[in-house]
């Protein structure tokens, strides 16, 4: 049995990176069970907006500044797209709350992938996108990262004294980012399926099928 670990760079403020994991696990779920190679998600980090603050601002007026030119019209297409895709896969988009600084976040998924496992950095994940995008929640707020620990697992106990230390694992997540800059990485999603000949990278948000496509190589080229 080859397994497969697959790299996913990601922002939990970074819309089609959410998109991209809901059309990545399902890709992942189509595939049989008795195929010869199995696949393990690992999130690395990466910032969408470095400069923010922890305290943030509002969302909807960020991306259509930082992204749409300051356009409404353009914004207004935007939101009516992601929207449309974000229905499709099960995510109900909406673009208020506030945008913020997402390290506090980057530094919690990547402890608890360390110490609890891919499993529950999964969870946590797709609480974050949950919370920030269909609740417009505080990206990487005390709360907000304090229910996605609990709510993958996590005794709250243990995440609430991890939360508070703001230090404790800050350094590895800079590094990360740093090194992920240094291989080139310049826009999320980013994916890279490590296959036992070679890996395939997908850059972007694709299609469910070109998700399963490249598993279904990789599982081909495993034997």
């Amino acid at each position: 049995m080859y397994e497969s670990v697959i790299e996913f760079t990601l922002d939990t403020i970074c819309p089609w990176t959410y998109l991209a994991k809901r059309r990545l696990s399902k890709a992942i779920s189509q595939i049989p069970s008795d195929a010869p190679a199995t696949f393990t998600i690992k999130y690395l980090p990466y910032q969408l907006y470095p400069k923010a603050s922890q305290e943030g601002e509002d969302k909807y007026a960020w991306y259509r500044k930082s992204r749409h030119g300051d356009s409404e019209e353009k914004m207004k297409m935007y939101t009516t797209l992601m929207s449309a895709y974000g229905v499709a896969e099960g995510i109900d988009y909406k673009f208020g709350g506030t945008v913020a600084n997402t390290l506090q976040a980057h530094r919690v998924i990547q402890h608890y992938q360390e110490t609890k496992g891919a499993a529950t950095a999964d969870k946590i994940v797709n609480s974050l996108y949950k919370q920030y995008f269909e609740e417009e929640r505080h990206p990487s707020s005390p709360e907000t990262l304090l229910r996605a620990a609990t709510e993958a697992g996590v005794p709250e106990s243990d995440a609430k004294d991890f939360i508070a230390d703001e230090s404790e694992g800050m350094m590895d997540v800079k590094m990360l980012i740093q090194e992920q800059a240094g291989n080139g990485i310049d826009a999320v999603p980013y994916i890279v399926i490590a296959g036992r000949k070679r890996d395939l990278t997908l850059e972007g948000c694709r299609e469910v099928e070109v998700y399963e496509k490249a598993l279904k190589q990789v599982i081909k080229e495993s034997t």
